[in-house]
This record gives C-alpha cells, sequence and structure tokens, in this order.
C-alpha cells in the first residue's frame, strides 16, 4: 500500500489548498497581463497615428460654410473686376475713373477704412449706378464674370468649398460686394447663395442709396447669425474662411475657422487661436496690396465697382 502513496496525495486542509490555488492563479494573472500589455505596446508602435477626424461631417444638416469672397475664392476684388466691366461699357468717364482711383489707392495704400473717405466713396460709386435697372447691372454682370472673374478664382478654395458641398451641407459667399454681383459669382461656382451689400431699389431701378451700410466687418457676422437663425444651423458646427482681419468677428462665430491667404494680423490671431491656415498664394505674396496694374485706370475701375455694387445690393 505503501507504494501506492504518491497516487494518493496528502490531504492538505481547505484552506491551504484554497490559499495555494488562489496564489498560482494571481501569479499566472500577473504574467499575462504583462504580456498583453507587451502586446498592446508593440502593436501601438507599429501603427499609423490616428487620423484627423472626418470634416466636413457627412450628412450633417445642421452645418453649413461661409466664406469671404475676395482673396478667398477670388484673387483681387471682385467690384474691382466689375468696376473694370463697367468702364469698358462706358457707364462712366476718365475724369470719373480719377476720382475713384484715388479713392481706392487711398484705401489700399493707407490700410485704415477711414469713414469719411469710405463715405465719399460710396456716394460717388452710386451716383454711377443710379437710375439704371437692376436686371441691366444683373445681365451686365454676367457678362462680367465671365471676362474678369472665371479665371480668377482660386482652386484651393473651390475645393474646400466643394467638400462642404458633397458632405451635403450648404455653402454661403458672405462678402462686402454688391449681393447681386455675390449672387452671380455664387451661381456660377455651384453654391447656395450669398450675402452681400443690398443697394436699394424701387420698381427695380436703383435709387442710389443703401440699405443700412456695407456688410464688412462685424456686419458679416451680424448676416451669418441672422441667416443661421433662420437656416436651423448650429454654429459651433459651421465653418468659416476669409483672408482679413475685418473679418475676425465672422470667424469668432463658428466652431471651424478658416485663416486662407491671411493678411499679417490674420495670420498672427490664427496662430494664436490655433486656428486652421491654407495659403494658395505663390510665394506668399505681401498682405498689403499695391495700385493695381495701370494704376489709373484699373484702381479707378476698383472704385466704381464698388459703388455699383453696393447699389445692386440694394435690390
Amino acid at each position: 500500500m505503501a507504494a501506492l502513496g504518491w497516487l494518493t496525495p496528502r490531504r492538505r486542509s481547505a484552506t491551504a489548498r484554497s490559499v495555494l490555488a488562489g496564489e498560482a492563479a494571481a501569479e499566472a494573472a500577473r504574467k499575462s497581463s504583462l504580456q498583453l500589455e507587451q502586446e498592446r505596446e508593440e502593436a501601438a508602435a507599429t501603427e499609423p497615428e490616428a487620423a484627423e477626424p472626418e470634416f466636413p461631417v457627412v450628412g450633417d444638416v445642421r452645418a453649413a460654410a461661409f466664406f469671404d469672397l475676395d482673396n478667398t475664392v477670388m484673387q483681387g476684388a471682385a467690384i474691382f473686376h466689375f468696376g473694370r466691366g463697367l468702364y469698358k461699357r462706358k457707364f462712366f468717364q476718365r475724369r470719373e475713373l480719377a476720382r475713384f482711383a484715388w479713392q481706392q489707392a487711398w484705401f489700399r495704400l493707407a490700410g485704415v477704412e477711414d469713414p469719411e473717405h469710405m463715405q465719399d466713396a460710396r456716394d460717388s460709386a452710386l451716383s454711377i449706378v443710379k437710375g439704371h435697372r437692376v436686371s441691366e447691372l444683373m445681365s451686365i454682370g454676367e457678362e462680367i464674370y465671365d471676362e474678369y472673374m472665371a479665371d480668377r478664382i482660386w482652386p484651393g478654395t473651390r475645393s474646400l468649398a466643394q467638400a462642404h458641398l458633397d458632405a451635403g451641407q450648404k455653402v454661403w459667399l458672405v462678402t462686402a460686394a454688391p449681393v447681386e454681383t455675390a449672387t452671380i459669382i455664387a451661381r456660377r461656382l455651384g453654391l447656395t447663395g450669398a450675402l452681400g451689400t443690398v443697394a436699394e431699389s424701387i420698381d427695380g431701378v436703383y435709387t442710389g442709396k443703401l440699405v443700412g451700410e456695407p456688410l464688412h466687418g462685424p456686419a458679416k457676422a451680424e448676416a451669418v447669425r441672422a441667416l443661421a437663425a433662420a437656416e436651423g444651423l448650429d454654429l459651433g458646427r459651421c465653418a468659416a474662411y476669409s483672408d482679413s482681419h475685418n473679418d475676425i468677428p465672422m470667424l469668432s462665430l463658428v466652431g471651424h475657422p478658416y485663416a486662407i491667404n491671411p493678411d499679417a494680423k490674420l495670420r498672427k490671431h490664427a496662430k494664436d487661436r490655433d486656428w486652421r491656415l491654407r495659403d494658395y498664394r505663390t510665394g506668399r505674396k505681401a498682405a498689403k496690396v499695391g495700385i493695381p496694374a495701370a494704376a489709373g485706370l484699373g484702381a479707378l475701375a476698383g472704385g466704381t465697382a464698388a459703388a455699383v455694387a453696393l447699389h445692386r445690393r440694394r435690390h
């Protein structure tokens, strides 16, 4: 019987056996845990970093995108290009063009929007369109787009707008240019619509006055806020794009602000707040724009165009 002792292990107390089992299980768990942790670390080292969340979010109908126009979507100022077209069509004379050119040069070189100068420029421009039919300038605007604007759209910004459209979101232009001009550009680019300066018209004829003020700076932010409320949008899920520090109020409204071809002040502001930046200019041109080529006619046309744009917005 003694020879069979190895087949019948000595009995230990239940307590002792329980302790042994528990200790063995704990040791095994510790070893397996360390092994699993090592495997996870090795796997993480070989996996690529997590990609940035998809944006714009497909199907988010409470989100929309708001794009400034001048130097953001289009190279140069829309009202400048429009003015060139009007001068070509003899809407004003060379002497008037010289006056507008001086005003345009002041705005561009001084870098300051002096209220008196701005008011004088608006009055001069509005006087040009006064008495003209809105439908006439809309038709001319279509021609001017083909002549001076179509080839000046930034492909990079156009792709950003298309991404929002492809995600099922609405895309709006927000500009100080006349609402009629902005609407033409929005339609040609396949966008939803445009917010712009409104020029007063009665029975389809421009009166030479503005409705309120140009859609500029804080006014843009108010327009976006009002449209978002009417459309049921969540501004925290919306995006806005601009090149100018004047549009910081609009950019600050949304959850996804972008600085596009930014001027110096906006670039600094965007970097300080970790906003996204995109620069599609060759060699990053200086933020301050000089007088356009063919200074006399070009700059003057710019001032005139701005005025005309304001009149259209009244419509």
